[in-house]
């Protein structure tokens, strides 16, 4: 079996020191209690920071670490500063606030991005400390974004998976980082990269399509180096644990002591870190609200209201406290009476038994986020109900949410919305609590952390398989050597070559992408060779063609074969009808209009829309639009609609690139035929070449072609060594 390593900024155990003495202690969070069991039940190594610095530790490290391994856990020492800059700084000041939509706390230094980029270079250089080269290496959370790249270019064959365990934001949020290629960049190293919900992969896909250019076909990136996959695996929790705890001695004598306390009030539960996405102080106006409103529930039910002390070191949290204590002590004063208090506000954590008792007895959780990548709180309220009691108020922008949608939802920031939704949760008859939450329930059952762990890797696994396919159709070094022995040996050469895309990158504005002067002095050297015959078969207008490679020895195809221009002859063309034109157009003029960035290029024998410089999810969808519209006028007329790299190109349908090729491919006698292209266009191309030839394909998408290669400077890395 292979060994799993996880990676994350903590380790599920946490290293104190008191009074000189070193003390191991579990840590609290969403991972190591998601993981807990997991990794203790696999051939597992954890790598991450112990939770306390270096300067504290002076001399100690050794012992640290050979406690830890005995625990299968590899710890990352880290100093004040790196704490400071990293963790405090660029990861909880500038990623937290950003991802969660709170633009207004996002802090943007360049000091602690460079302490985000050195420690994420530390655990890099800690992970090649220990790997083995069949590891699996997961990553975990915002902390680590830098860190699949940084593996990636040490272990270029490594299986290696990235889970972000809040939000991913909106493009339009996203953009507002300056670093927001490095950091894509950074998790693009990983081979599946994986989300809470679908809409949080949505905003990644769309944040690579328009900042990188990287398309994604069913949740699959096209990178130039391989494809990544993009999925969602909502996080669960160790449904039993929760569940059986109600029943154990310790809990039952905890429900005890608080049911004695509370005198048969209704209880209402909230449980947070100290945390300005929480929603805290919303939450806090809207139960003030509930009070004004409904005076007969006063001395009738307590809101138990329990925040765990967070990042004190940050201000923003210093001051969101002060906030929160203001607003308990105005409510109590407000509404309290001799012998009844409002909220029970308890401003730190409880042991485990302590809390299962709370989510038991408590009528009503009140789970109210401005933004959460997912809040395991509801999940572990709900597998306490064993008799299927309570309510569950949840915000909808807590990523459980999608999968909870028998709770009542509502909108954190809507205060009406919250007091009618205590009153509807307190009238709620027990049958239809029940009913809800059995069905939510069964959901968390089946959906386990346990699972959710094991199918993340059981989906890297099939990724790194699904890649390993695609590889074995790229250009190996024994492919490479054989198709240049076989170019060698031969006599007559046929080179059929496509320009844009594969000869020279896609520019913004076609008549950009000119060939610059190594490109036309590598093409006069293929054609200088008696041996060789060189076709550049291309999309482009003839003139332009001409302009470009009219000097050189080779065939030239324009228009997708419309026009043809032998070696040494002039241009010439089939009789094609072109007055079909005039009633295509006017079409792609409305959607030139409709699209801003797009624009209509006309060749003799067809017309074609560009939105490569439009806003990419626009010109996606317009093109599709264009498209369908096109297609019964398109029968009518005898036309073909090609959907190219950024384009939708209507043509005669008797023209294709297969066609022009065969005039050359049936001519003689060629012992080696070679044709490359890069996108759709090109498989007429390919399917029209004889068994025997070389057929490659620019880019990793689905292809007639025998081989794939990575990018147009690895066809010029080949065009050269056959020039030789």
């Amino acid at each position: 079996m292979e060994r799993l390593l996880i990676v994350s900024n903590r380790l599920p155990i946490t290293v104190h020191k008191r009074k000189g003495e070193l003390h191991f202690e579990p840590s609290t969070g969403g991972l190591a209690t998601a993981l807990g069991s997991f990794y203790k039940s696999y051939n597992c190594l954890w790598i991450g920071w112990p939770g306390i610095s270096l300067e504290r530790i002076e001399g100690e490290q050794k012992d640290i670490k050979a406690r830890l391994m005995s625990e299968n856990c590899y710890p990352i020492f880290l100093s004040q500063q790196d704490i400071e800059g990293y963790y405090h700084g660029f990861s909880n000041r500038t990623i937290w606030p950003l991802f969660h939509y709170l633009t207004f706390y996002t802090v943007y230094r360049e000091d602690l991005w460079q302490a985000y980029e050195q420690v994420n270079e530390a655990f890099s250089k800690a992970i090649m400390e220990v790997a083995q080269p069949d590891d699996i290496i997961w990553i975990h959370d915002y902390h680590l974004m830098l860190l699949p790249r940084l593996l990636r270019e040490k272990f270029p064959r490594a299986s290696i998976g990235f889970f972000l365990h809040i939000p991913f934001p909106s493009f339009e949020i996203f953009r507002l980082l300056p670093w927001r290629k490095e950091i894509l960049e950074g998790l693009l190293g990983a081979d599946l990269v994986g989300f809470h919900t679908y809409e949080y992969m949505r905003h990644f896909l769309a944040s690579l399509h328009r900042l990188l250019g990287y398309e994604a076909n069913l949740g699959q990136i096209l990178t130039e180096e391989r494809v990544v996959k993009a999925d969602v695996f909502p996080l669960g929790i160790d449904y039993e644990r929760f569940s059986t705890a109600v029943q154990e001695p310790r809990t039952k004598a905890e429900i005890t002591k608080f049911r004695k306390r509370l005198g048969g009030r209704k209880v209402i539960l909230s449980i947070d870190r100290l945390d300005y996405t929480k929603g805290i102080p919303q939450r806090l106006k809207a139960f003030d609200a509930f009070l004004d409103r409904n005076p007969e529930y006063k001395e009738r039910l307590i809101f138990i209201m329990i925040v765990s002390p967070s990042r004190t070191e940050v201000g923003d949290y210093a001051l969101l406290k002060r906030q929160i204590d203001e607003l308990v002590g105005a409510i109590n004063g407000k509404h309290g009476t001799i012998g009844w208090v409002p909220i029970w506000y308890l401003p730190h954590s409880l042991p485990f038994h302590s809390l299962i008792a709370l989510y038991n007895i408590a009528d009503i959780a009140l789970v109210t986020p401005i933004r959460d990548g997912m809040n395991l709180v509801a999940k572990e309220y709900l597998a306490t109900k064993r008799d299927g009691r309570g309510v569950l108020i949840l915000s909808e922008t807590a990523g459980a949410a999608t999968e909870l949608g028998e709770a009542i939802i509502i909108n954190v920031n809507n205060e009406e919305e919250v007091v009618q939704a205590l009153e509807k949760a307190l009238a709620m008859p027990e049958g239809e609590q029940r009913r809800r939450n059995r069905m939510m329930q069964r959901r968390l059952q089946r959906y386990t952390a346990r699972r959710w762990a094991e199918e993340f890797i059981d989906r890297l696994l099939y990724t790194r398989k699904l890649q390993q396919e695609i590889k074995a159709k790229e250009l190996s070094d024994e492919a490479r050597g054989e198709l240049i022995s076989q170019f060698q040996k031969s006599q007559r050469r046929l080179l059929l070559l496509d320009y844009d895309g594969t000869l020279i990158p896609f520019s913004e504005k076609p008549e950009e992408a000119r060939p610059g002067e190594e490109l036309i002095r590598l093409l006069q050297e293929l054609a200088d060779n008696p041996k060789n015959e060189v076709v550049l078969i291309s999309g482009r207008d003839k003139d332009t063609l001409e302009k470009w490679f009219g000097g050189l020895k080779i065939g030239l195809v324009a228009e997708h074969g419309a026009w043809i221009k032998e070696k040494g002859k002039e241009w010439e063309t089939e009789t094609l009808r072109s007055d079909w034109k005039g009633q295509v157009r006017p079409i792609l003029e409305l959607w030139a209009d409709r699209t801003p960035g797009s624009f209509i290029e006309e060749k003799d024998y067809s017309l074609v829309w560009h939105y490569r410089k439009a806003d990419p999810e626009l010109g996606e969808l317009r093109a599709r639009e264009l498209k369908g519209n096109l297609s019964g006028l398109a029968a009518n007329l005898d036309l073909l609609v090609l959907e190219g790299s950024k384009v939708i190109e209507v043509k005669n349908a008797s023209i294709d690139k297969g066609r022009a090729a065969f005039r050359w491919i049936s001519r003689k006698e060629w012992d080696f035929i070679m044709a490359i292209g890069d996108d759709r266009t090109d498989e007429d191309l390919f399917k029209a070449l004889p068994p025997t030839a070389w057929s490659l394909k620019v880019g990793f998408s689905a292809s007639a072609a025998k081989f794939n290669l990575a990018s147009s400077g690895e066809v010029i890395a080949l065009l050269k060594e056959l020039s030789k």
